[in-house]
């Protein structure tokens, strides 16, 4: 399958060892990630391939740490950086390859991208971002699920009843009002996502929609990753429902 990575590859790794898919969904949180890694889980299972989800925040080496040092809002930008790439790594070694290595799919809610991204939200160059996660498996396919910022705001009250400190980007002081600050934040957040959508291959679905139209782009992308040579020709079968890549 792959076995590449962004830069440095993980010891032992190589192009045998890891027959799986890994499949990245990212976005905003609001998007409607959580739901369609969901989705697709249901979907890839009924399908016959067996399927493993990750995210961020889920390593049992950090993810307790990273969540007690938030709740102080105490932790500087480059440490939280840090941290969170500690955090893949551990699931990177631990979860990822060994699932990619039984020839599992991998369904990613969240990568090295929305990491990247904040990281130069908040002060970090890209470069730096860059070489931080250059041990990264290259996926099979990320799609990024889009969405207006009225909309995640919407769906994060809705959900919530309030906006997350962190994800309003109030650490980085660029509003006292929690609202100005969020939509300020969700702006710069957009063009960095679109730097690392450019850099990095994302495929964009338009998720200011219902879930299930959503999910049937998601899932016109992701088909042709399983379909199988037709008796004749040899030609791979495509799925007929649209997507919307970039």
């Amino acid at each position: 399958m792959m076995g590449r990575t962004y830069g440095t590859r993980l010891p032992g790794l190589t192009d045998e060892s890891v027959a799986g898919k890994l499949i990245v969904i990212e976005g905003a949180d609001g998007s409607g990630r959580t739901t369609e890694v969901a989705l697709l889980r249901q979907w890839l299972e009924i399908e016959g391939h067996a399927v493993v989800d990750t995210g961020l925040r889920r390593s049992t080496l950090v993810a307790e740490e990273i969540d007690r040092a938030k709740q102080g809002h105490t932790l500087g930008a480059t440490t939280l950086a840090l941290l969170y790439a500690v955090d893949f790594a551990d699931q990177l070694e631990n979860k990822i390859v060994p699932a990619l290595a039984a020839g599992s799919t991998v369904l990613a809610d969240r990568y090295i991208y929305t990491l990247m991204a904040r990281a130069v939200v908040r002060g970090a160059s890209r470069e730096w971002a860059r070489r931080l996660y250059g041990f990264a498996l290259r996926p099979d396919l990320v799609i990024f699920l889009e969405a207006r910022p009225e909309i995640l705001l919407h769906r994060a009250i809705s959900k919530y009843g309030s906006l997350d400190y962190w994800e309003s980007g109030m650490d980085l002081s660029l509003s006292r009002d929690l609202f100005e600050s969020f939509f300020a934040y969700q702006e710069r957040l957009s063009k960095e996502f679109a730097w690392v959508g450019s850099e990095y291959g994302f495929h964009r679905v338009d998720a200011n929609r219902r879930p299930e139209q959503v999910h049937e782009d998601v899932r016109a992308l992701i088909a042709p990753l399983y379909a199988k040579p037709a008796r004749a020709g040899g030609a791979f079968s495509r799925p007929r429902s649209r997507a919307a890549s970039g």
